[in-house]
Order: C-alpha cells, then structure tokens, then sequence
C-alpha cells in the first residue's frame, strides 16, 4: 500500500507535465531550461539538506561499514553497467543511456519514502549515506557517459568539481563535524530540494507527450534490461550483501536502493549534456510501472 501510494505520486506528477505539454506551458526551451535547474540547484540543494537535517547517530566503525558497502554496491553497479549494454547488443549511441540506467536509481524520491515508512526515520540515515558516492557519480560517471560533445576523452577538472561534487562534500563536511546550520538557510536549502521531486517528474511527463505510450511495451531489448535492473541485480546484489549477516534493517534499506526504477536525474543529465533524452525518459516511464510489481516480488524471493 505505501508502495502504490508512492507511485501515484509519481504518476500524478508526471501527469502534471504531460498536461502542461498539451496544454502549450511547456515546451523544448523550457524543458531544456527546467532541466538545467534541476540538475544545478535542486538536486545539489537535495544533497546539502541530507547532510544538514540528519540526527549524527551513525559514528565510527558502523560509519565506515555503511559508507565502504555503499561504495562497493555502486562499484558492482559500474562493472555491470559497462558488461551490459553489449549484452543485451545495444548501439554504440544509446550505450551510455544505458550505463547511467543500469548505475543510477531513484533512490531520492521513492527510495527515501519507502525506507522511511517501512523501516522509520532511523533507517534514513543508513539511505542518506548512499546519497554521497551516487551524487558524486552522477556528476563524474553520469556526466562522463551521457556527454555527446566530443570531449569525453579531454579532462576537464570542472566536470569532476562541478556543483554538484561540492554539495557532496560539503554535505559530507556538515553531517561528520556537526557544523551548525542557521535556522533561516536550513529552511531555504529545504525549500530549493522540494523543488527536486516535483521538477524531474513534471519534465519526464513533458516527455511522454512526445512518446507512443504503446510502442513503450514493445521494445524487446528496453523490457529485458528493466527485467534485469529490477529483478536480477537486486536479487544477486541483496543476496551477496546477505553473507555478511548485517542487520536486517540495513539489509532492507539496501534491498530498496537496488530495486528501485531509473533515477529521473538521468533523463535530467542526457537533457543537460546531450544524451539521448527520449530513450532515458522510456527507461524511467518502463521502470517505474514495472517497479510496482517488481519491488514487492524481489523482497518476497528474498524474505526481506
């Protein structure tokens, strides 16, 4: 039920943005220009609340621990990610689509929700550990493999310090030391991440307005990667996190990070740096419909 009520938000928000489409609010220019918003304000806004609202409970070794597995999840998650795509035979174009897909989930705004309500507010310090290397990668991995300007072999030190690495860090910084936040910028910061849910959704719906919503369910090669994003990678991920007889709580928080559909900010990264925006937007639609079923299945075979 929390899970279903989860994806109606989703959906309605979405909704919201294939009206405004129809409707003539939203267009190419604003799409490409609430995109650039999101990924430049909103999510590194996202970021620095994480760091900033959390009660400083997580402490030493367990620190380490959660932190290391965090790192090693997403580690597995890049080597499948360059495996993949040539197995499911995926053109060089759309390839790094696919990686950013396969690494990047929507852990923020349906992971967060669902770990909150079925694990309580204590488990959400566990989830927000996971927000450091996935933004870091975001905008390091995620920028490297969507950018189509013919520069990915040049390194530019601003792709790696770019804002979204130093709201990372400084999110880092803030929740370790325990800096003191004034009240007056807790409560901006919080106002600009609410923007991230809303925005991402509402452009992903912009985007459906110019997809056949039938020909979605009749890509052969789109339903078997989401088949493995959210069957196969959970299941072997959870299980291997298994054998290290962690506690169950943290177990399930990873159960969720790994089950989750493609995360909306890699539609936001392909409409920023020249990616396939469209294939990203099918891939975030096709996941999350299916996420609905796929999520309650996994824990199931898992008894998690």
């Amino acid at each position: 039920m929390i899970l279903l009520q989860q994806m109606m938000i989703l959906f309605l928000l979405m909704l919201v943005g294939y009206c405004c489409r129809k409707c003539g609010i939203f267009n190419d220019e604003a799409n490409k220009r609430l995109s650039s918003l999101v990924v430049n304000v909103a999510n590194p806004a996202l970021i620095l609340s994480s760091g900033i609202n959390q009660d400083s409970s997580i402490r030493g070794m367990e620190f380490v621990k959660v932190f290391a597995l965090a790192w090693c999840m997403f580690g597995g998650l890049l080597l499948v990610a360059e495996v993949l795509p040539r197995v499911l035979r995926v053109p060089a174009k759309e390839q790094g689509v696919y990686k950013a897909m396969t690494v990047f989930s929507n852990i923020g705004f349906m992971g967060f929700p669902v770990i909150q309500a079925v694990y309580g507010n204590e488990a959400l310090l566990y989830a927000a550990l996971f927000l450091i290397p996935f933004n870091v990668l975001i905008y390091t991995y995620g920028i490297s493999v969507m950018d189509t300007r013919g520069e990915k072999k040049k390194f530019e030190i601003s792709k790696v310090l770019n804002v979204g690495v130093i709201a990372c860090v400084l999110a880092l910084i803030i929740y370790l030391v325990g800096v003191p936040v004034p009240h007056v910028l807790d409560s901006a910061v919080d106002m600009v991440s609410s923007l991230t849910a809303p925005l991402s959704m509402m452009i992903i719906g912009d985007s459906l307005a110019k997809i056949d919503l039938i020909k979605l369910f009749l890509n052969g090669r789109m339903l078997l990667f989401s088949a493995v994003k959210l069957v196969l990678l959970p299941l072997a991920g959870v299980s291997l996190v298994k054998l290290l007889g962690l506690d169950p709580k943290l177990l399930g928080v990873c159960l969720i990070m790994l089950s989750t559909p493609v995360g909306s900010m890699t539609a936001m990264l392909a409409q920023e740096y020249g990616g396939d925006y469209e294939l990203a937007s099918r891939g975030v639609t096709i996941t999350t419909i299916l996420a609905v079923a796929t999520m309650p299945l996994v824990s199931i075979l898992l008894g998690v």
